[in-house]
C-alpha cells in the first residue's frame, strides 16, 4: 500500500515537472516571437503603449537616461506580451495537473470557467487602458507642471502602465473565481458576506498599491470596481450554493 502511495506521489511530481518544462519551453518560444514583433513593429507597439500619456500632453518627451534602459524596456514589454500570449497554455497545464483531484462535475465547471476568465481579463485590460489610465496620467503629468517640466523615463512609464493593466485584468476575474470556489465547496456565501467589510478595506488597499498616484479619485477608480465585483461574486456564490442545495434536498 505504501509503495502504491509512493508511486502515486512520484507520479504527481513527474507530471508537475513535465507541466513546468512545457510551460517554460512555450514561454521561451513566445519570448522570441514577441521580441521580434516588438522590434520590427516598435513604432506600432510603443505607439499603443504611449498613447494614454500623449493624449494628455501631446508634446511630452519620453526619454531614456541609461545605456541599457531601452533594451530593458524592450525585454519588459516582450515578457508581458509573451505571458499574455502563453496564458491559455499555462492555465491549460495547471488544469491538466489538478484535473485528477476534481470530480467529473467539477471538471465541467472548470472547462466553462477557463474561456470566461480570458474574456474577463480582456475586459479588465480594456477598462484600465481606456477608463483608468487617462485620468491617472492626467493627474501625474500635470501635477506640479508649473514648477518643473515633465520628461518621463520610458522604463518608469512602461512599469506603471503594465502594472496597472495586469492587476486590473486579474481583479476583473474575482466574481467568477468566487462562483467556481463555491461550486466546488471551498467557500460559502455566508463566509463572503461575513467578511464583506474586510474585503472593502482590502479593495482600497489594492487601489492604493495598484495606482501610482496618491489621488483618492484614481484610487477609487480601482477600489470601486473591485468592490462591485466582490458584491457580484457574492450574488453568484449564492446562486451556486442554491443550485447545490436543491439537488441535495431533492435527493433526501
Amino acid at each position: 500500500m505504501s509503495d502504491e502511495v509512493k508511486l502515486t506521489f512520484m507520479g504527481h511530481l513527474v507530471e508537475l515537472r513535465s507541466c513546468l518544462l512545457r510551460t517554460v519551453i512555450a514561454l521561451i518560444v513566445a519570448l522570441l516571437i514577441c521580441f521580434c514583433v516588438t522590434y520590427y513593429f516598435k513604432d506600432f507597439v510603443f505607439g499603443i503603449l504611449t498613447a494614454p500619456a500623449l493624449a494628455q500632453l501631446p508634446d511630452l518627451p519620453i526619454v531614456f537616461t541609461e545605456v541599457t534602459e531601452m533594451m530593458g524596456t524592450f525585454i519588459k514589454v516582450t515578457l508581458y506580451m509573451a505571458v499574455a500570449l502563453t496564458l491559455p497554455f499555462i492555465i491549460y497545464q495547471l488544469v491538466k495537473f489538478i484535473r485528477p483531484a476534481l470530480t467529473r462535475k467539477e471538471r465541467s465547471y472548470l472547462y466553462v470557467l477557463l474561456p470566461s476568465l480570458f474574456l474577463l481579463f480582456a475586459a479588465g485590460v480594456t477598462f484600465a487602458y481606456f477608463i483608468l489610465l487617462p485620468p491617472a496620467f492626467k493627474f501625474l503629468l500635470t501635477f506640479g507642471g508649473d514648477v518643473a517640466e515633465p520628461m518621463i523615463r520610458v522604463s518608469n512609464y512602461i512599469s506603471v502602465l503594465t502594472r496597472l493593466i495586469f492587476w486590473i485584468g486579474l481583479c476583473f476575474e474575482i466574481a467568477l473565481i468566487m462562483f467556481f470556489l463555491t461550486k466546488i465547496g471551498v467557500i460559502r456565501p455566508a463566509w463572503l458576506t461575513k467578511y464583506r467589510r474586510f474585503a472593502y478595506v482590502v479593495a482600497f488597499i489594492l487601489g492604493a498599491i495598484i495606482t501610482p498616484t496618491f489621488d483618492p479619485v484614481n484610487q477609487s477608480l480601482v477600489a470601486v470596481p473591485i468592490i462591485f465585483l466582490y458584491e457580484l461574486g457574492i450574488l453568484l456564490s449564492r446562486l451556486a450554493w442554491r443550485k447545490q442545495a436543491q439537488p441535495a434536498s431533492a435527493g433526501s
